[in-house]
């Protein structure tokens, strides 16, 4: 089986500053790659709605994933016999990084949503109108979070990591933190900060985004939970741009925060929110995600759900450099055909 030591050898992109020419690589590890070549292309089913919304924003996002037809079977582990090759089951892949059945989050909204429409961070009328527009209306279980709140262990799913995405938007806006008071948001002044897409993008709430921001204390943290929240907001990172979600500047960003803030005041440990961060942003970046998967399942064998979530979420494999260095190696290498550009919409 490969030693974890190789794995910088395997991504040279990824781990150093100068990025080497393909002809460089050894003619060893291109046999070793020839042995795991795959295509991408038996999984652009599963993941059609993430990727229209790639392009498109929440609007066209959110439809389930169909389950597959068997069993999760986690790609086969190199034996002494073949110990080059790693069998990638991109099937398999795809549902680690995006479970039909949704991934558990640690956390509980509680009157969060009523909260957010006593705030006017949600015009409850436009909230609604948005997504019947888009013939995809809410769920009477969405309708209650928004109304009545929810007691329930939070789960995110293909057919509702778009709601989640607005709603925590919300949440990061609005809450009154000093993230947003002092951190890098603040660097131009206030009258500068509707100019982001996170604040100047928000337009289904009742007031203003100037007026929402920071404005209301929804989620109070201690020093420690602040600690806490702090260090998993500075190094976990989205493939949309190089900035961490403590410096949230677009709606993933922003979404991001309100999630942990959230986690932190329910007392969540730092691991428990960099999984966190690991799968919600599987949800809501899915081909980078699976991308990012399939990279270390060839490099280092590892399974989705083995690969450790600080490192998966740091700069070095989920800001946009990381993310392109990433791409590249996987294009180079054979293991990714080129598919079309496009980013992930940060605005409603």
């Amino acid at each position: 089986m490969m030693e974890n030591q190789d794995f910088e050898a395997k991504l040279p992109e990824i781990l150093a500053e100068e990025l080497p020419l393909e002809e460089e690589k050894s003619s060893r590890l291109a046999h070793r790659l020839r042995h795991k070549r795959v295509r991408l292309s038996t999984v652009i089913s599963i993941l059609l709605a993430f990727a229209i919304g790639l392009s498109s924003g929440y609007l066209a996002w959110g439809r389930p994933t169909a389950p597959a037809e068997t069993a999760l079977k986690p790609g086969a582990t190199p034996t002494a016999e073949h110990e080059h090759t790693v069998t990638i089951d991109m099937a398999a892949i795809a549902q680690q990084v995006n479970p039909p059945a949704g991934y558990t989050l640690p956390v509980k909204l509680g009157d969060l949503g009523s909260q957010l429409v006593a705030a006017g961070a949600i015009d409850y009328q436009k909230f609604v109108k948005v997504y019947a527009d888009a013939g995809q209306p809410l769920t009477n279980e969405q309708i209650a979070i928004l109304t009545k709140g929810s007691d329930q262990p939070l789960v995110i799913k293909p057919d509702n990591a778009y709601f989640l995405l607005n709603f925590f938007w919300a949440v990061g806006l609005t809450n009154q933190n000093t993230i947003l008071t002092i951190g890098p948001m603040m660097k131009d002044g206030k009258v500068n900060i509707g100019n982001f897409a996170s604040t100047g993008g928000w337009t289904i709430g009742s007031k203003s985004p100037i007026e929402l921001y920071a404005s209301t204390p929804l989620v109070t943290l201690t020093a420690e939970q602040q600690k806490r929240l702090e260090e998993v907001a500075r190094n976990v990172f989205r493939p949309c741009c190089d900035n961490p979600t403590h410096f949230p500047d677009c709606n993933h960003g922003m979404a991001m925060l309100g999630l942990l803030e959230l986690m932190a005041a329910q007392n969540a440990t730092v691991d428990e929110m960099f999984t966190a961060a690991k799968y919600v942003n599987a949800f809501w970046y899915p081909q980078q995600s699976l991308e990012q998967a399939v990279a270390f399942k060839a490099a280092k064998g590892l399974d989705y759900t083995q690969v450790d979530a600080r490192e998966l979420t740091s700069a070095k494999f989920s800001s946009a450099t990381g993310f392109k260095a990433v791409h590249q190696w996987l294009t180079n290498n054979g293991l990714l055909q080129q598919g079309p550009g496009g980013g992930n919409n940060c605005g409603v």
